[in-house]
């Protein structure tokens, strides 16, 4: 990328977490009847935590003060790696979906690590909640981007997402890898119907209770490592499905790939509004939707080449 598109890409970055949750909490205010808060909201919310002394319990050691900055690091650093823009990525070499992979893995693990060490069997829960539900998501995950990937001949993000095709089976494929992210977003930001980050009861809680005994700048990181997540699984989805191709000029792939970052938060804001969260012992099932879509996207790809490797 060049220069000028790598600091458009890192704004993006940067200012999407606040934009992408305050449409998300804006649309949410909006089918309950309120004017909801202003879409900078978040930001105001993390410069007050930034002011703020953390608190630390003597039963922590250094695996809980480093935690939240771990899954900063690593959500920052994926989002080096997604084209935020729809035009590539600053980040970008051959198979670095896996390290996407393994960099958002990493950051879990910082925050299981993190809950645990509170020595609270409270956090000890969310942590073995988070831990199922990402052991059951990677294989959709790695799957469908193995896919992604066989059908675009490309290894790396910026080539799997932004290839496009008039054959059917390149779209069935994407349609089935859309499915699968769309899951995964859900999963790994913490997102209704799989957690609800609103919740405040003790038997459902998954995320928020990992973070319960972090305050002030530490809080403040955690709360903004997972809307870069979130902002991240946005911009992979739209990436997805964009409607211009490689071959578009590169000011309209951007303009429509952050009009659909913005769609999706809609998206995301009106279904948090008009569904329940879904009962734990159902989660997993739900989960089988990105494992069916990612077979999806297979079966088209064999059936695309005829069964050749």
């Amino acid at each position: 990328m060049t220069l000028p598109w790598t600091l458009a890409h890192l704004v993006t970055l940067l200012a999407s977490p606040i934009l992408v949750v305050g449409v998300i909490n804006r649309t949410k205010s909006r089918w309950a009847g309120r004017k909801g808060p202003p879409i900078v909201q978040t930001l105001h919310d993390l410069l007050r935590l930034v002011r703020k002394r953390p608190v630390y319990s003597e039963t922590t050691t250094a695996v809980f003060w480093v935690a939240p900055y771990v899954m900063l690091a690593t959500a920052a650093v994926s989002g080096l790696i997604v084209p935020m823009l729809g035009v590539g990525s600053p980040l970008s070499f051959r198979y670095d979906f896996v390290f996407f992979a393994y960099l958002w893995a990493a950051g879990r693990m910082a925050l299981m690590l993190g809950a645990l060490d509170t020595g609270s069997a409270f956090e000890g829960m969310g942590a073995s909640r988070e831990a199922t539900f990402s052991a059951l998501i990677e294989p959709a995950m790695f799957l469908s981007l193995g896919t992604l990937g066989s059908v675009a001949g490309a290894s790396s993000f910026s080539q799997m997402l932004t290839f496009h095709g008039a054959d059917p089976a390149v779209i069935v494929v994407r349609v089935g890898c859309t499915i699968a992210m769309t899951v995964l977003m859900q999963v790994e930001s913490a997102r209704m119907p799989v957690d609800d980050p609103t919740t405040h009861l003790e038997l459902t809680m998954v995320h928020e209770v990992m973070i319960l005994d972090h305050s002030g700048p530490d809080l403040a990181a955690m709360e903004y490592g997972a809307g870069l997540k979130l902002a991240v699984g946005c911009a992979l989805l739209a990436s997805l499905i964009n409607p211009f191709g490689a071959g578009s000029p590169r000011l309209l792939v951007a303009a429509a790939n952050l009009a659909l970052m913005l769609l999706i938060a809609v998206l995301v804001g009106t279904t948090e509004s008009t569904i329940a969260r879904l009962r734990l012992s159902a989660v997993p099932r739900y989960m089988l939707a990105a494992f069916f879509g990612a077979v999806l996207a297979l079966l088209a790809s064999i059936w695309r080449t005829g069964g050749a490797p």
